[in-house]
């Protein structure tokens, strides 16, 4: 039961609730139907009784010619039967069922009529019993009646009521189903504002909720600001580190030659801090952010054209297609990608991006160099590792793409470009996902 939804275990609930209800209410009803049916015959029961009675003289003995006049009223149909019983002999039906009380009670003279059940071939026997005192000794009357005359108006009645109880357990299942589904509609709404949450759309939950849903999309809230706060702080405390840093290596490297080998050893440095920032933002990356691509990219092809005017710069990005990375993070990463297409490329880089497959979006970036050989792909994705002896980069800024598009949940492939350089794809989660 714990793992079942709120909603099932609730219209189970319900369900049983609404089936005890009901069976208790048809029970009962059966009952008093049985009663009044019962009560009915034996109104018709008494009244023989009383027939039988009138032909009882005062001695106990029976006058037979008013009982020939009166025995046509007694035969009401088959199945029924009479008895007289007293000190000058028994008249009556011959097959009459032996019988026993319906309750225990008193029994005698002068008492009203006790009802009686029996037993015969046919089935059950109902009957009523009187006993008259007379100055030769008791007389017993006794009518009894087929118990099909109850059974049948019970069953005949209990067939509607069936039917009426299930229509209302039907009506009932139905209306717990569509009170349910619109009493616990605020909690999917709450769930799709968390989704929302969660994909960067918005920053919290509507707190307009209802009373038993308010404190939680409080605390929801105070959550979400709580780790926004906590995000902030880790991207402050990044950020204060690299602009520590740089001070002390910008002045280390005008106190050594362009070109010389300290040179190299500084810019070394500077890719090393810079790996390790990227490292670091594993407890900063912002998992809820949403980038638009087209935009970041087209800042980024503009800050690489004026620094290589030589390299056309193409785009072709779909203008509406969002990934799930921080926008500064997005940048950084094409920013390296960029930067090391137009260093090897000879005329030509190229930037496309694409709706992969549900929840993912595929950026590349490809040119016209000389590319990478497939064995030394996975050597060139190692932090401080080149192929090249040129001055210009430091070994890490595939490294840091890698690393930190893997915080996203991302990965980085090397491919063979059909310009005839590299191509190299960010397979980044989808920002509308």
């Amino acid at each position: 039961m714990k793992r079942r939804s709120l909603r099932t275990r609730m219209i189970l609930l319900s369900a049983l609730a609404t089936l005890v209800a009901l069976g208790l209410a048809g029970w009962t009803m059966a009952g008093v139907l049985g009663r009044v049916v019962t009560g009915g015959i034996d109104q018709r029961l008494d009244a023989q009784i009383a027939v039988l009675a009138s032909v009882v003289r005062d001695d106990g003995s029976v006058d037979r010619d008013r009982l020939a006049a009166r025995q046509g009223s007694l035969a009401a149909a088959p199945g029924w039967r009479w008895r007289i019983e007293g000190p000058t002999g028994t008249y009556g039906s011959a097959d009459f069922p032996a019988l026993r009380p319906h309750l225990p009670g008193p029994g005698g003279a002068d008492l009203p009529p006790m009802p009686l059940e029996g037993q015969d071939r046919h089935g059950r026997v109902h009957a009523r019993r009187l006993v008259l005192a007379s100055s030769a000794g008791p007389v017993t009357l006794t009518a009894s009646a087929p118990g099909r005359v109850i059974g049948r108006p019970i069953r005949d009645a209990l067939v509607p009521l069936a039917t009426v109880i299930l229509l209302l357990a039907l009506i009932f299942a139905l209306s717990a189903w569509l009170q349910l589904r619109f009493a616990l509609r605020p909690l999917a709404v709450l769930v799709g504002q968390i989704a929302a949450i969660r994909r960067g759309e918005r920053e919290s939950v509507d707190e307009a909720q209802p009373q038993e849903l308010q404190p939680l999309a409080s605390e929801l809230n105070a959550l979400a600001a709580a780790n926004a706060a906590t995000l902030a702080a880790a991207r402050a405390s990044a950020a204060n580190l690299a602009h520590a840093l740089k001070t002390p290596v910008a002045t280390l490297a005008l106190t050594v030659a362009p070109g010389s080998p300290e040179a190299a050893q500084v810019r070394r440095i500077e890719g090393v801090i810079r790996h390790t920032l990227a490292r670091a933002r594993a407890v900063a990356v912002n998992q809820r952010a949403s980038s638009e691509i087209a935009p970041i990219a087209g800042d980024v092809a503009a800050v690489i054209g004026r620094l290589r005017p030589a390299i056309a710069i193409g785009l072709a990005i779909p203008a509406g297609l969002r990934v799930a990375i921080d926008a500064h993070d997005l940048a950084e990463m094409l920013g390296n990608l960029l930067d090391n297409a137009a260093r090897h490329a000879r005329a030509t880089v190229s930037v496309t991006a694409a709706g992969a497959s549900p929840g993912e979006a595929c950026v590349t970036i490809e040119d016209d160099g000389p590319g990478i050989p497939p064995e030394r792909r996975e050597q060139v994705l190692q932090p401080g590792v080149r192929l090249d002896e040129g001055p210009a980069g430091d070994g890490f800024g595939l490294a840091i793409v890698r690393d930190l598009l893997a915080l996203y949940g991302g990965r980085l492939a090397l491919e063979d470009s059909a310009l005839g350089g590299l191509r190299v794809t960010l397979h980044c989660p989808d920002g509308r996902a």
